[in-house]
């Protein structure tokens, strides 16, 4: 554990330091105390008062002359790197014939083309303001707060991730090429580097020793243009993030986040120990050193911050064929340097290393979790022992098993109901002038197209990419049904097919309730699964309300189908779609003795799954199908929550 206040650090690896490195549940803005503390005025932040620390402007013995960071500028340009790729979807080109999605200056004062159906979009281009070099530690937050910061984070990524998938859409129009630079530009990059132009990267304004305030250890993020948007990690390319010394107050770099992907051939990493290799000495796309590494830069960071006792967030990347980028990043809690020294390395060349030791009393690390949940597939037995009570309720009826598992209490209670795949719908779902288009489909010999019939019936615009993850919520969906003559890989036809996820129902130590998670990554706009039951008319919810029973109302579900795709934080001109048009939906579903996986997905107000309606084996706009989709990318083993709405008995869900 970090030494408490009363309990000074070691004077070994900390000497004349009395630092306050204790680690707390929550986060809270507060001094930064490097090495002493001086305050400045109170700044009102968000979330109540943030109080702002600055260490002395005096100087330190063997380092440089004490620099004012408000007046210095920073010549180690430490988003050179960022702004050289951001440049290459700025070009200046205004020809009439340049590629429409490109982004380019646009003259002052014109707004942003903000029609999400047209594939032009334009930013203006502006001078960034300089990343901050003001330090603070994040300690102890209230929960109203701590909700706050996650808030904040959590809408940054529906919009990066929006963006994102709008971009690549439009990307797949037009085959992704830029006629200004003959090459496909990277809509991660593009989508950073919009909501960058618009002021929306997170922690830009200070610089955050520790934990970043919404972000949790074991968060997972799909490409490290990401973890610039959020400041988990500031630079797009370098493994190691710190403070130039140009604009440290103590006119020392201090080294503040590193990525461990094994880039490196003198890394070890067992997890909660790690021997860390300092950056350079190799050539363009090299796995081996060809000369020596110097103690400078990002090296000379990491070794200030473990002479400080300050803390570092390790993000490691991973191997993941689901990412576009071929890894996934976890964030994996903070550790601290407890020592550095120069070697040779097998390439034999000189290198800088450094150990590092897991920081204790931290939630599991994302990487070890994706390592157990991929065991668990293999071997569930020989890694858990006891505890299930059953490896399939859905007795085969789902595409991949759906695993029972209780090592709590001796609740079977999900035992006793017949597993219902697909719901089922009373006759008169699929009679009546409702329904009168039943009979029609698109003509679409392969797949579908922008112009076919189905599209027109989505309002001109599919739901879904290439890839079948959802691009834009809707009022409802029409995918592709049995009257259409486009093939089963139509990328209209997704969650008709069921689940793709290996999902556990599973008692939950934290609830005392049933919840539901998967042992796969699952990636935001994937599809989950269906809420499944049997669908009763309103006259007849009304019957069975009195009678007890357990009922899922899904026109109580919240419209979060707006947030998904909503990108008005970039385009302020966005306007949610309300089109195709959803009646008030009047029905329910049973879920007495028959129901699936999702009726024991928890209750929460800040979800990470989302309802979104579908119709495909009919058209009766008052009983579509309610198909569960991830709101964010979530990591294997973590509880799936969705918002029930107000007056929900989610209580006797879980029953």
């Amino acid at each position: 554990m970090i030494p408490s206040p009363s309990q000074p650090p070691p004077a070994a690896l900390f000497p004349d330091l009395n630092l306050d490195l204790s680690l707390v549940p929550f986060p809270k803005i507060e001094p930064k105390t490097e090495p002493a503390d001086h305050l400045c005025p109170t700044e009102i932040g968000p979330a109540g008062p943030i109080e702002l620390f600055f260490p002395p402007p005096s100087p330190i013995p063997g380092a440089s002359t004490f620099l004012d960071s408000s007046s210095v500028e920073d010549k180690t340009a430490l988003f050179s790197e960022y702004l050289r790729l951001a440049s290459l979807f700025a070009s200046a080109a205004s020809s009439a014939d340049q590629n429409p999605i490109s982004i380019v200056p646009a003259p002052p004062n014109l707004p942003l083309d903000t029609d999400p159906s047209s594939s032009a979009i334009s930013a203006s281009r502006k001078k960034r303001k300089a990343r901050s070099a003001e330090m603070v530690r994040a300690s102890s937050l209230n929960v109203s707060d701590l909700v706050h910061y996650r808030d904040i984070v959590r809408r940054t990524r529906i919009t990066y991730d929006s963006l994102r998938a709008f971009l690549l859409r439009e990307e797949e129009k037009v085959d992704g090429f830029d006629a200004n630079w003959g090459k496909k530009i990277r809509p991660d990059l593009k989508a950073s580097t919009l909501m960058a132009d618009r002021d929306l990267w997170l922690n830009r304004d200070r610089r955050i020793i520790g934990s970043i305030p919404g972000v949790r250890v074991g968060d997972v993020f799909l490409l490290r243009a990401e973890l610039c948007v959020l400041g988990l990690h500031g630079l797009p390319q370098a493994g190691i993030d710190y403070v130039p010394a140009s604009r440290s107050a103590t006119g020392e770099p201090i080294a503040t986040s590193i990525i461990v992907s094994g880039g490196y051939e003198d890394d070890e990493d067992s997890g909660l120990m790690l021997v860390y290799t300092g950056q350079g000495g190799r050539g363009p796309n090299m796995f081996r050193h060809c000369t020596d590494q110097k103690l400078e830069g990002g090296n000379l960071a990491l070794e200030r911050s473990m002479n400080y006792g300050i803390e570092i967030r390790v993000i490691r990347g991973i191997k993941c064929r689901q990412s576009p980028a071929g890894k996934i990043y976890f964030y994996d809690g903070l550790y601290k340097i407890v020592n550095s020294w120069m070697d040779v390395g097998k390439s034999g060349f000189g290198i800088c290393k450094y150990k590092l030791l897991r920081i204790e009393g931290q939630e599991e690390m994302g990487s070890e979790i994706l390592r157990l949940a991929e065991e668990l597939k293999v071997n569930p037995l020989g890694v858990r022992p006891t505890g299930y009570l059953s490896f399939d309720i859905s007795m085969g009826k789902e595409n991949f098993p759906v695993s029972l598992f209780n090592n709590i209490d001796d609740d079977q209670a999900p035992l006793l109901f017949q597993y219902l795949a697909h719901p089922v719908f009373p006759a008169e779902a699929f009679q009546g002038k409702v329904n009168a288009d039943a009979g029609n489909g698109c003509e679409c010999i392969s797949n579908c197209s922008a112009g076919c019939y189905c599209a027109k019936k989505n309002g001109g615009h599919f739901a879904y990419d290439a890839n079948g993850f959802l691009v834009r919520g809707k009022p409802v969906i029409y995918e592709c049904g049995p009257s259409c003559r486009c093939p089963p890989s139509c990328p209209n036809r997704v969650s008709q097919k069921g689940v793709k996820h290996q999902l556990e129902v599973f008692r939950s130590n934290e609830t005392g309730s049933w919840g539901v998670r998967s042992l796969d990554l699952i990636l935001a706009g994937a599809f989950i699964c269906e809420f499944s039951g049997i669908i009763q008319t309103g006259q007849q919810t009304e019957i069975l309300s009195t009678k007890g029973h357990c009922l899922v109302h899904p026109g109580q579900f919240p419209g979060r189908w707006v947030e998904w795709g909503d990108i008005s934080d970039v385009i302020p001109e966005y306007v949610s779609p309300n089109f195709p048009f959803l009646p008030r939906l009047n029905f329910s579903i049973d879920v007495s003795k028959s129901r699936n996986v999702a009726c024991y997905l928890s209750h929460s107000c800040r979800p990470n799954v989302f309802a979104q309606f579908v119709l495909y084996d009919h058209n009766n706009l008052l009983y579509p199908h309610a198909m569960i989709f991830a709101m964010e990318n979530i990591p294997p083993l973590r509880e799936l929550s969705i918002d029930y709405g107000v007056g929900e008995p989610v209580e006797k869900l879980t029953m």
